[in-house]
């Protein structure tokens, strides 16, 4: 016997602040990368041209963000019965290769920089990094009051918090070559923000990665799963064939079969069993209660 069991999670006030958090972002780091890259090319600065094609890449990020967010709102259909929501865990893994991406852009130039130094001009380098600093802020800020656990948003939020990072090093340098004329400073600094991104996008990926592998959902213990629900009855004889994935980060899925010494309460059981999933954060489940071991589980006998 088999019963499938199911709790729509419904996320749709927070889907629809996240999805207007990424539209605007959208725009307002697409206007200002267009500053930075007339600003950047002004002043010579490679900290500026470097933020400046990060925040290209950035702007992508997060209109592809914005679209997986528009995509997963297409219901289930009959080439897709799960639905769409795979879309964002894409769209995350798509921004963790767009952030290594950027790493080698600025690590390439950071080295050109170093054999050829070019003339900066410091102040029009500062007034843009500055500026630059405050949308980042505000950018960052919008996309923070979303979902904190929504791969998505998180990849989006790494795009950002990396050109904000980007930002401070402009400063820094900008001051460093005004009052100091320390060129060198500015692809030094480009590289440690090289560093710092290659970090997030590897987590990025890693963590997409799993979902798009199927991989057990990272807070799940199916061990101790398995347990509370033997513990849940004495009619529960054995729990096999347990699997846990995910669609994204925030739904995840089980089948499992149950062995039960009687199906005299096989609604109880069922109900129980349900009860128990959900306690540790799972609402849709197949279930499947049998009196004698299926097929499968005595052939790995």
């Amino acid at each position: 016997m088999s019963q499938q069991h199911e709790h729509p999670h419904t996320h749709h006030h927070h889907h629809v602040g996240n999805e207007r958090a990424l539209r605007l972002a959208f725009f307002i780091i697409f206007t200002f990368m267009l500053v930075e890259v007339i600003g950047g090319w002004i002043s010579g600065s490679l900290a500026l041209l470097a933020d400046a094609g990060h925040m290209f890449t950035d702007a992508a990020a997060l209109a592809m963000a914005w679209g997986a967010f528009v995509a997963s709102r297409r219901p289930p259909d009959r080439k897709h019965s799960y639905g769409h929501k795979r879309y964002q865990v894409v769209a995350a893994f798509v921004n963790g290769l767009l952030l290594l991406f950027i790493v080698v852009l600025i690590i390439k130039e950071a080295i050109e920089r170093f054999v050829t130094p070019p003339e900066i001009n410091a102040p029009v380098m500062l007034v843009v990094a500055t500026i630059g600093f405050l949308v980042n802020i505000l950018t960052f800020w919008m996309l923070h009051k979303g979902e904190k656990d929504n791969l998505n948003i998180r990849g989006a939020m790494l795009h950002v918090l990396s050109d904000l990072l980007g930002s401070v090093v402009a400063i820094i340098a900008g001051l460093a070559i005004y009052f100091y004329q320390l060129n060198w400073v500015d692809p030094v600094l480009s590289l440690v923000v090289a560093a710092l991104i290659v970090r997030s996008g590897v987590v990025l990926l890693k963590d997409a990665l799993h979902i798009l592998l199927e991989g057990v959902p990272l807070h799940l213990d199916l061990a101790a799963i398995k347990q509370d629900i033997i513990d849940f009855s004495d009619d529960v004889e054995n729990v096999h064939h347990l699997h846990s994935w995910s669609l994204n980060e925030e739904e995840p899925l089980m089948t499992l079969h149950v062995k039960a010494k009687s199906l005299a309460n096989y609604e109880h059981l069922l109900s129980g069993i349900h009860q128990v999933l959900a306690r540790h954060g799972i609402a849709h489940a197949t279930v499947q209660i049998e009196q004698n071991y299926c097929s499968s589980h005595l052939e790995q006998q």
